[in-house]
């Protein structure tokens, strides 16, 4: 039992030997993408240097654009009548005061009194139900103005999430018909009732808009932030790579110019700008953050491994990036230990501890074979 002891614990000893020898360098070699300045320039590499920075945890939600309330009026006429001259268009500005329409009064006269009806409010003309020699009836609306200088956005949040919603919460609001720029904005309030079949509550917030870009009735998206913390390593979204299981980044190299190392991360929250590091990076690392998609595609890049050490350090080395030296016969030596000829003190050692096992064997055997 012993022996057999022995021979699997130097056996363990050797496997670990075997698959723990490898370099870590060899590794490092591997996942390093090599360029040349061209080809720097043509993949417009742009970098960041990583630091200790606040990190905003945020919900994401999808929504529309509303009218803001108090911010949408109706002409009407008090008497009965016909439209005698309507002056308004649809989907054209107003201003408060202005005339819209002229409504003659059935009361007897020559000719019939007249009307006008003004606007209420400034704005766009948003609808018209009303002609040029239409009848009039009080009950009935001649026309809708909107004042889009104010709007709501108002966002479906997960009904699980609403309970991290409070009022004051800012967002930063992106809207697909109005690319590259955002809208920052305050909560105001959120709904009363839950909508039962999509599972959601509408978080309205209210934003200015004084170009007119947001219209009811756009889609909308949210970045709601709920929470920060504090000194945590973030990237930009674009530097991560890879997906679930596998997620990594591009740092560039400290030493070879023009050259990114392929770097495994483990990441924490994702928010709509940046994704928590929680390992793999470290202070004054630089990371890609443009490019990074196409490093992947990149392979070894377009400059070997021996030129890109030659140039950084300022002298030759070997085709595997190791060092030359001076004498043939180091270089030999280093040659014949790179192919198995060469023995590492942990290796000569395993091999010595083999060689006792086996003479303990042997001797046990013949122990055994004279008590007979």
């Amino acid at each position: 039992m012993k022996i057999c002891f022995f021979i699997s614990f130097a056996l363990f000893i050797s496997s670990s030997a075997i698959f723990g020898a490898a370099n870590p360098d060899d590794q490092r070699i591997a996942n390093t993408v090599i360029l040349n300045e061209t080809g720097v320039k043509n993949l417009r590499i742009e970098t960041e240097l990583v630091e200790e920075t606040n990190f905003e945890e945020s919900i994401f939600a999808l929504g529309r654009i509303d009218v803001y309330p108090g911010r949408r009026a109706a002409i009407s006429s008090r008497i009965a009548g016909r439209a005698l001259e309507v002056f308004i268009k649809l989907d054209h500005p107003v201003a408060k005061g202005d005339v819209a329409v002229v409504v003659e009064s059935r009361q007897p006269g020559n000719p019939p009194p007249t009307v006008q009806l003004t606007a209420p409010i400034s704005g766009l003309v948003s609808a018209t139900h009303i002609v040029p020699g239409e009848p009039v009836e009080p009950a009935t609306v001649l026309a809708e103005i909107i004042d889009l200088t104010e709007v709501y956005a108002i966002a479906r949040v997960p009904e699980h999430l609403a309970g991290k919603l409070k009022q004051g919460l800012t967002a930063r609001i992106t809207v697909p018909a109005v690319p590259g720029k955002v809208f920052d904005a305050e909560l105001e309030h959120l709904g009363a009732m839950a909508d039962a079949e999509n599972g959601t509550v509408e978080a309205a917030f209210h934003v200015m808009n004084p170009e007119l870009s947001l219209r009811p009735g756009m889609r909308a998206e949210f970045s709601i932030v709920v929470d920060k913390k504090e000194d945590v390593f973030s990237v930009p979204r674009a530097a991560l790579q890879g997906d679930a299981a596998s997620r990594f980044v591009y740092v560039k190299d400290f030493d070879l110019p023009n050259a990114f190392v392929k770097t495994p991360v483990v990441v924490g929250q994702i928010n709509d700008r940046r994704v928590e590091i929680i390992t793999g990076l470290f202070p004054a690392d630089e990371v890609v953050t443009r490019g990074a998609y196409s490093l992947a595609f990149a392979g070894g890049g377009s400059v070997s491994l021996k030129e890109a050490l030659d140039a950084a350090h300022g002298h030759e080395h070997a085709a595997d990036g190791s060092e030359l030296t001076e004498k043939p016969e180091e270089v030999m030596s280093a040659s014949d230990s790179g192919n198995g000829a060469g023995q590492s003190p942990f290796w000569m050692i395993v091999s010595g501890v083999l060689f006792l096992v086996l003479i303990v064997v042997t001797i046990r055997k013949r122990g055994g074979t004279h008590a007979e």
